[in-house]
């Protein structure tokens, strides 16, 4: 297991991003169990990272606070990064984040890894019950990440007083910052920060977004020069009916439900995974999620990482059920060491 993780890691870096989903019923934990399954399973195999979301009041998702399960999947494993795939800054003091982060640094020493996000994660009410006026809070986001900044660097004062974010880590945490658009793409290039592109909840290819991203990044005290990440939808099987069948298994799933929820849907920064359904009339369904055999979605793969220009990619496998996502993240593993690059 070792020389694989270590082929993986010098050729093509992949991660695992978790929603952590409530699939089939299962309960809250359930599916949190299932995450500390899926990132041990994924470490063994050779993943680069283990990354998981914040959502708040979605029925189907059972993970609110990153840094709480990132602490516990930490403890269960031993050399996996572990990062937020999104904390949603706009609702929280800068100062906290650093600090919990910091914590985890310090817990997990070289392994960690902060994701922000700038939606709400949620619906109004649960986002007004968060924090109360979201849209203020967000147009405030660059003093709030500027803020976040200087924590980790040491450098920030409050009323012309130094404060700390402690503890401090002897080896600093990355910052990235994870969006569908320029808007996003900006905001990690002005601030020195890493950027993840959220193929898999856009419209859009990306192109732009990392265009801008590289030409904008100024070096930070952290990150010196621009880094991407790519989180892309994937479902791999034994053969591509297989993965199609379920891939639309899924997307009917979720209309269902969808009919059952409100009919305002939340605007999260890391979305429930869209799948290929073929009967959706979305012309942009398939270039958000791939489906068929490991090989089929390694193409795919290898054309994004092309046209990004770069090896790492953050993989959304939602389901259908917890044993075939295990198999789908194990299949594009074993695929990878066979072909040996």
């Amino acid at each position: 297991m070792r020389r694989v993780a270590k082929r993986m890691s010098e050729t093509f870096n992949l991660g695992v991003l978790d929603l952590v989903p409530r699939l089939n019923d299962a309960t809250a934990e359930q599916a949190l169990q299932q995450s500390v399954t899926l990132a041990q399973h994924a470490e063994a195999w050779g993943y680069a990272r283990y990354w998981t979301s914040e959502h708040h009041d979605m029925a189907e998702l059972a993970s609110a606070s990153p840094e709480v399960l990132l602490s516990h999947i930490g403890a269960r494993t031993t050399t996996i990064q572990l990062g937020s795939g999104a904390v949603l800054l706009p609702h929280y003091s800068p100062l906290k984040v650093a600090e919990s982060f910091r914590l985890l640094a310090a817990l997990y020493p070289g392994r960690i890894e902060l994701g922000l996000g700038r939606a709400p994660g949620g619906g109004p009410h649960a986002t007004m019950a968060l924090s109360g006026n979201y849209l203020q809070h967000v147009s405030k986001l660059p003093e709030s990440i500027a803020a976040l900044t200087e924590l980790l660097e040491d450098r920030y004062t409050y009323e012309d007083h130094p404060v700390t974010a402690r503890p401090i880590p002897q080896l600093p945490l990355s910052l990235w910052m994870l969006g569908t658009n320029v808007k996003s793409a900006e905001f990690a290039a002005r601030f020195g920060m890493g950027y993840v592109f959220g193929q898999f909840m856009s419209d859009a290819d990306g192109t732009e977004a990392v265009r801008r991203y590289r030409e904008g990044f100024i070096p930070s005290a952290t990150m010196k020069k621009p880094e991407v990440m790519v989180a892309i939808s994937v479902l791999c099987a034994e053969s591509e009916a297989d993965a199609l069948d379920w891939s639309r298994e899924m997307a009917e799933r979720r209309k269902a439900e969808g009919k059952e929820r409100s009919t305002e849907r939340s605007t999260s920064s890391i979305e429930v995974s869209r799948t290929n359904d073929a009967a959706s009339a979305d012309p942009n369904e398939e270039a958000r999620h791939y489906a068929g055999t490991a090989e089929k979605v390694w193409d795919r793969l290898q054309q994004v990482s092309r046209k990004l220009d770069t090896d790492r990619l953050l993989l959304v496998t939602a389901g259908p059920d917890y044993e075939r996502r295990l198999d789908s993240y194990r299949l594009l593993a074993d695929y990878k060491t066979a072909i040996g690059k």
